[in-house]
C-alpha cells in the first residue's frame, strides 16, 4: 500500500511539487492549520528569551561539551534524548488542531495555575529547583505549553475511542458508564496520596488551599467521562515531564524519589483544574456578552 502511494504521489513529479505534496500531507496528517505555525514560532520565541534572560543556565548545559572533540561526537554523547523526546513529542502535540481563539484561554489558565502551584509546592519546599529560586520564573511557561499538549492528548484519546467504536452513541454511553465507575476509585486514590505526600507541610496554608480546592473538584463533577479522560492524558504526560526533571536534577522532591507517583498523578490533577478554570471562564465570558447584548 504505502510503495504505491509513494510511486503515484511522488515519483514522477519535479522536486518542487514533492515538497508540496508532502507538506500538504503532513499538514492533513498531523492536524496543522495556520495556527500551528504560530504557536510553534511562539514556542520557540519562548524558548530564546528564556535562554537570553536565564543565561547562566544555557552556560551550565554547555560547560559539559569537550570543545577539544568534533562538536558532532560530543552532540551525539552528550544529547539529552529524553528531552528531546519530551520536547519533540510536546511540539507536534501543540501543532495538532490549533486554533489562536480556543488555545489562548488554555495558555492563559495555564500561566496562572502553573504560577500558583509551582509557588505552593516551592514555598512549602515540597520540592526545590536546582537554581533554589521559589518559584523559578523560567519554568512557568512549560505549564501552558504543557496544557496545549494535554488537550490534544485528550482529544486524541477520545478520537480512539470513538474510531474502536464506530457506533457513537454506543461509545458515548458505554465510556459514561465505564468513566463513572473508574471516576470515584481513580481520583479518591490521589487524594489519599495527596494527603501522604503533603502531610508535613499541613500547617501551612497554601497547602489547605490545595486540600480544599482537590476536595472541591473531586466532589463536583461536572463531566465523569472528560475528567477521567484529562486526568490520563495529564498523568500520562507528566510522568516523562517527572521522570525527567527528577533524574536530571532539575527539581528535586522531599522524598527524593524519581518521580514519585504522586507527582505524576498530580499533572493529571491539575489538568482537570485547569479544565474546570477554563469551563468556568468561558461560562462567564458568555454570560457577560449575552448581557451586553440584551442592554
Amino acid at each position: 500500500m504505502v510503495e504505491p502511494h509513494f510511486k503515484r504521489n511522488y515519483q514522477h513529479r519535479p522536486n518542487a511539487q514533492r515538497c508540496g505534496l508532502l507538506i500538504t500531507n503532513l499538514q492533513k496528517h498531523f492536524g496543522w492549520t495556520p495556527s500551528s505555525y504560530f504557536l510553534l514560532s511562539a514556542f520557540f520565541v519562548v524558548l530564546f528569551v528564556i535562554g537570553v534572560v536565564w543565561w547562566p543556565l544555557v552556560e551550565a548545559n554547555m560547560a559539559i561539551i569537550d570543545w577539544s572533540q568534533p562538536l558532532w561526537l560530543e552532540v551525539w554523547r552528550k544529547m539529552d534524548w529524553l528531552l528531546l523526546f519530551d520536547f519533540g513529542v510536546m511540539t507536534l502535540l501543540i501543532m495538532a488542531r490549533a486554533d489562536l481563539k480556543a488555545d489562548a484561554l488554555i495558555v492563559f489558565v495555564g500561566f496562572v495555575g502553573g504560577l500558583v502551584i509551582e509557588s505552593w509546592g516551592t514555598q512549602t519546599h515540597l520540592w526545590t529547583y536546582f537554581t533554589l529560586e521559589r518559584p523559578p520564573l523560567w519554568i512557568i511557561p512549560a505549564w501552558p505549553i504543557a496544557s496545549l499538549a494535554i488537550d490534544r492528548l485528550y482529544r486524541f484519546i477520545d478520537h480512539l475511542a470513538h474510531y474502536a467504536i464506530r457506533n457513537t452513541r454506543y461509545v458515548s454511553r458505554m465510556t459514561y458508564r465505564v468513566s463513572t465507575l473508574i471516576y470515584w476509585p481513580l481520583f479518591l486514590t490521589f487524594y489519599y496520596l495527596l494527603l501522604l505526600f503533603i502531610w508535613p507541610t499541613l500547617d501551612k496554608s497554601l497547602t489547605i488551599a490545595a486540600l480544599l480546592l482537590c476536595a472541591f473538584l473531586t466532589l463536583t463533577p461536572t463531566d465523569h467521562r472528560a475528567a477521567v479522560l484529562t486526568f490520563v492524558a495529564g498523568s500520562g504526560l507528566g510522568y516523562f515531564l517527572e521522570l525527567w526533571g527528577t533524574t536530571r536534577l532539575c527539581w528535586t522532591y522531599y522524598t527524593f524519589e524519581t518521580p514519585p507517583l504522586f507527582a505524576v498523578l498530580a499533572h493529571g490533577m491539575a489538568a482537570v483544574a485547569f479544565w474546570r478554570a477554563a469551563l468556568v471562564i468561558r461560562m462567564l465570558v458568555g454570560r457577560l456578552a449575552r448581557g451586553s447584548r440584551a442592554k
